[in-house]
């Protein structure tokens, strides 16, 4: 029987990592609800958002400790770095590795080699020009530092701001979909391309912007993970398999689902591996994996799909 102890530390520990899957999830879920793809490169994505992350704190920071007002515009100033960076790569990725092919009809298999292909090359160029050693974000407040208590169970300074940013741009992202023109577009040719080019949408345009707010939230998202775990050109690797695990476990295509899949796959990584073993926390989580694709294969929100672009 398991007995969880630090119930309240394990669920706020949870929601954290849940809220980074989430926000690296939406980069494939998106893509998918347009292309009906898996961006296999988003993974990089997220790593250049961390590495640009780094090198702007590193600049910026210099060997002055910042505090208050200053900690939150290093914040500020490193997510939206990491966003901006990681949006023009995935812009780049689109215009190279996606566009040519679909101009061609190419089949799907060439879709999903050539993305194969561009997170190779992203891979080993971050590796040659960054070097292959870990390095660290200059913290812009104190990682390790309470905020406050829950039921007991103290909440980092680091958990506050990484739900924080990620439920703004969360919520962003919602009302952008819901309400704007441009979410319309993504509404659109995610329910019928050939439709939506005959009412006028611009689908070259619409799928660029999309890979472009994939990249962004990644890219964000790259950076708060390396304000804790560090900066490595293969960071990007075992956080994007484990968000592509959310995106599926809350419905590929489906963008509430990509955060609840998130959180729930962070909930039952650290619940799992408190019952078990640390050891087995990657295990949990691609086996979830699995068991979805199995059991339930259209998530747990699920999502009627279109007819691709």
């Amino acid at each position: 029987m398991c007995i969880i102890h630090p119930f309240w530390s394990l669920l706020v520990s949870g929601l954290s990592d849940g809220f980074l899957y989430a926000l690296i999830a939406l980069g494939y879920t998106l893509v998918y609800g347009v292309l009906q793809l898996i961006n296999f490169a988003h993974s990089e994505v997220f790593m250049s958002g961390g590495f640009a992350g780094y090198f702007i704190l590193n600049r910026t920071i210099g060997s002055h400790t910042p505090h208050g007002l200053d900690s939150v515009l290093m914040v500020v100033l490193g997510t939206v770095g990491g966003a901006v960076f990681g949006g023009l790569v995935a812009f780049g990725l689109e215009r190279a590795a996606y566009r040519p092919l679909r101009r061609r009809n190419a089949p799907r298999i060439a879709f999903l080699i050539s993305a194969i292909g561009a997170s190779y090359f992203l891979y080993n160029l971050a590796g040659k020009e960054f070097g292959r050693d870990a390095v660290s974000i200059k913290a812009p407040f104190n990682l390790d530092g309470n905020a406050f208590r829950l039921f007991g169970a103290q909440v980092q300074t680091y958990q506050v701001v990484v739900a924080v940013a990620a439920i703004v741009m969360l919520v962003g992202l919602d009302r952008m979909v819901a309400v704007t023109r441009l979410g319309k577009g993504i509404r659109a040719v995610a329910q019928d391309a050939d439709t939506a080019s005959l009412m006028g949408v611009n689908i070259d345009r619409v799928i660029s912007q999309t890979f472009v707010i994939g990249g962004l939230l990644g890219g964000a998202a790259g950076f708060l993970f390396g304000l804790n775990y560090g900066v490595v050109y293969t960071m990007g690797f075992t956080p994007g398999l484990k968000a592509f695990t959310a995106a599926v476990l809350g419905g590929i295509g489906n963008i509430r689902g990509a955060v609840v899949g998130g959180l729930v796959l962070g909930l039952v990584e650290n619940f799992g591996s408190a019952c078990i073993q640390t050891s087995w926390r990657d295990v949990i989580a691609f086996g979830i994996l699995v068991a979805v694709l199995i059991i339930r294969p259209t998530g747990l929100l699920g999502e009627r799909l279109g007819r691709s672009a």
